[in-house]
């Protein structure tokens, strides 16, 4: 088995790739020296451990040992946690968004020894494709072009740096005024989904800045439709999100994002910011409407963050992976959501009838599953929860009362949680950052004042106390990143 300095890490995304045979650096003096000494182009990998596309493009490329000896031949191969590093990330996806319109990860991105992008993109895949070059073959096309051309390439480098500082430039503009706030709340409007909720096109993100700023532009508003409109346009997304597939129906919790407009298929991965902000949502819109239902939402996320996603002294994990291990008996096979997606059979055999015909029905699931289109052919026969029905209109379908029909509804869905408790769960991406402890301590403790709930505050307090007495240095004034394993750094 290979081993590489990636091993000498405490980053769970950079310890994922400690035994690929590329020969892998962290960021650091160690990497640059080396780069500048052999004057070598820098191949920078950005991700994150619970990134699906970075798992995939590991499986094809950096686990392939001829793929990994060309870039241990032709480069400087470095691996950076964009949870741990932001600033460097920042940076580079600058680049690769400037320069293709696009970016996320896993992001690539060459560079000159003197750390100067001159190129770059997100997934490469492993062949050839659709009239585009493989990463192999990039590989070889850019270590031809810098023994080459490595002038041009280095002179490209210093005119797109200069540019992207030009346009990191900000110049004062007096100050904010009402015309700004309300041309702002104009472009939401104009996206806004009035069917299915949220905003522009699939697929959609959870996006609680927009719901802070909508609630508050509503608050301040004088004329009443704007008030009314701003109001309903995040109550409308808000319920939209709880009833879809992006919110875990069984365990709470919302997952990264829905691939279709009706927040039906999500991107599985649970990620703590996400948990934060939009418990912030569901709170303020609870306070807005004095509607139970959005109290509910809030409360399921503080207890899923509670069960999964806190560290037994207190502080917050940072995510859960999209990918889970489909059979236990083969460990290496892993497929998107596959910790929580079910069969119709699997829900009969651990619910028993007729509580299995009504969790069905509430639930939208079919006996053939329940995902039409799945181009990668991940969910056959598979079926993702979401609230097709309420329980009075369950109770209603099947001619029962509705508090006969809620109970046996309550009693299936803990009995499926004990179920999938008892399967191989995702990732655990369990290293504690202080900027996103930061946001779920903030809606911890919103929590607890707003839902009269003790448990919520002290959870506050202890996170607050984790970060505090591990993370910083009263003598310096030094609050350290990242926490994971006995140790505080960054």
């Amino acid at each position: 088995m290979h081993t590489n300095r990636l091993s000498h890490e405490k980053s769970p995304y950079l310890l994922q790739h400690a035994h690929n045979p590329v020969d892998w650096y962290a960021w650091g003096p160690e990497a640059f020296a080396r780069a500048r000494k052999e004057d070598k182009p820098i191949f920078l990998s950005i991700g994150y451990s619970t990134c699906h596309w970075c798992h995939v493009m590991e499986r094809e490329s950096f686990e392939n040992e001829e793929t990994a000896a060309i870039l241990n031949k032709h480069f400087v191969a470095i691996k950076v946690d964009r949870e741990e590093r932001p600033d460097v990330d920042r940076i580079y996806m600058s680049y690769v968004q400037a320069t293709t319109g696009g970016g996320g990860w896993p992001m690539s991105v060459w560079l000159t020894p003197e750390l100067k992008p001159f190129l770059g993109g997100t997934y490469f895949p492993p062949e050839n494709r659709y009239g585009r070059a493989g990463f192999p073959m990039m590989l070889e096309r850019i270590a031809e072009a810098w023994r080459t051309d490595r002038a041009k390439i280095v002179e490209s480098s210093h005119a797109v740096v200069e540019q992207l500082q030009h346009a990191a430039e900000v110049t004062p503009s007096g100050g904010l005024d009402a015309s700004a706030l309300e041309s702002g709340y104009l472009q939401f409007r104009r996206s806004f989904d009035s069917k299915l909720g949220g905003f522009g096109a699939a697929p959609k993100f959870p996006r609680p800045v927009t719901h802070n700023f909508l609630l508050r532009y509503s608050a301040r508003a004088h004329q009443g439709t704007q008030r009314e409109e701003a109001r309903d346009m995040v109550l409308a997304t808000l319920r939209a999100m709880a009833k879809g597939g992006m919110n875990d129906q069984l365990g709470g919790g919302f997952h990264r994002y829905s691939v279709d407009e009706r927040w039906f298929v999500p991107h599985f991965e649970k990620m703590l910011y996400d948990q934060a902000q939009l418990a912030i949502s569901y709170l303020e819109a609870y306070q807005i409407t004095h509607d139970a239902f959005f109290a509910g939402i809030a409360r399921r996320i503080f207890d899923y963050v509670l069960r999964d996603m806190t560290d037994k002294d207190g502080g917050f994990y940072s995510a859960e992976d999209a990918d889970s291990v489909i059979d236990p008996a083969k460990p290496g096979v892993k497929g998107e959501g596959a910790f929580y997606v079910w069969s119709r059979t699997e829900i009969e055999h651990i619910v028993g009838e007729p509580a299995a015909a009504w969790f069905s029905y509430r639930y939208g699931v079919e006996p053939r599953g329940n995902v039409e289109h799945d181009p990668q052919d991940e969910f056959t026969g598979k079926n993702i929860l979401y609230e097709a029905h309420t329980v009075e209109e369950t109770a209603g379908h099947f001619g029962k009362p509705t508090e006969e029909v809620g109970k046996a509804l309550t009693a299936a869905a803990d009995k499926l949680m004990a179920a999938r408790a008892k399967r191989v769960r995702p990732h655990l991406d369990d290293k504690v950052l202080t900027a996103w402890n930061g946001l779920m301590v903030s809606a911890f403790s919103k929590g607890g004042a707003i839902l009269s709930e003790p448990r919520y505050s002290a959870a506050a307090v202890r996170a607050g106390e984790f970060i505090l007495h591990r993370m910083y240095d009263a003598k310096t004034g030094l609050l350290l990143r990242r926490y994971r394993q006995q140790d505080a750094a960054i």
